[in-house]
């Protein structure tokens, strides 16, 4: 699939989409741990429960011009709300922009699009919501074997691959990796595919890396540190996104 205007067309295309789901995630973020529902109430202050104007939802355009500030009783709207969606945004241009208004293109806005409120939940709360990674998890796969139908086998193979690896990891130290991780690679698998291979190796080289630094600091107390994993695996996966062939061209080469 390759749509007929130019790119930059359908890159403009994705950061609207991209700023509309980033305001989605900021309410996912602060309502899913919480137990609460995405889609009821209405978008509100969370200081004055005063119910928002839908122009004050506009994406970062209210946040500026409301000075970061609610309009009824002025308190501060944190800035993360326009700093998710600016990243939602940016990141779903840059994945069309690389990789064309295509299936391919829209499996890297896919995953590029999950991994922001995936690590602002992971990092605040330790936790990966299903809600988010499976259905990316269905649409990316579908996406990733849509751009290559011949080899539908190794979104599939490296889906379940990643997946299982990490289920290993669960099962064996249950206090190091969770199941949410297992399903996060599910997403990063499909999309990536044999680049699943790289983004895991990057993820846990930075785990590895930021325990070593942990324990020169902390000592014997670093060891009772619980880091969320999602945040490496992200890392990894845009890093394997935009250079995964790369690299594994690299280490191909190194052996050959």
């Amino acid at each position: 699939m390759t749509l007929g205007a130019p790119t930059w067309f359908w890159a403009v295309v994705a950061g609207l989409v991209g700023l509309a789901a980033g305001s989605f995630f900021s309410v996912a973020c602060w309502r899913w741990p919480r137990g609460e529902s995405l889609s009821h109430p209405r978008s509100h202050c969370t200081a004055c429960d005063r119910t928002l104007s839908w122009y004050e939802l506009v994406p970062v355009v209210s946040w500026v011009i409301q000075g970061g500030r609610c309009r009824g009783c002025g308190a501060r709207v944190p800035w993360r709300y326009p700093a998710l969606e600016l990243v939602s945004g940016g990141l779903a241009a840059l994945a069309i922009v690389t990789f064309g208004a295509t299936w391919r293109g829209l499996a890297a806005a896919v995953l590029a699009l999950t991994l922001v409120p995936v690590v602002v939940i992971d990092l605040e709360h330790k936790l990966i919501p299903d809600v988010i990674v499976l259905p990316a998890a269905a649409a990316g796969l579908a996406f990733a074997v849509a751009a290559d139908p011949a080899r539908w086998w190794v979104p599939v193979t490296a889906a379940a691959g990643a997946a299982a690896f990490l289920l290993i990891l669960a099962l064996a130290y249950p206090a190091g990796m969770g199941m949410g991780d297992v399903k996060l690679a599910l997403l990063l698998g499909a999309v990536l595919g044999s680049s699943v291979i790289p983004a895991m190796a990057v993820a846990f080289a930075a785990g590895a890396a930021l325990g070593v630094v942990l324990l020169a600091r902390f000592g014997r107390g670093a060891r009772k540190m619980a880091l969320p994993f999602g945040p490496f695996l992200a890392a990894g996966a845009l890093v394997a996104l935009w250079w995964g062939p790369s690299m594994l061209g690299w280490y191909a080469d190194r052996l050959g």
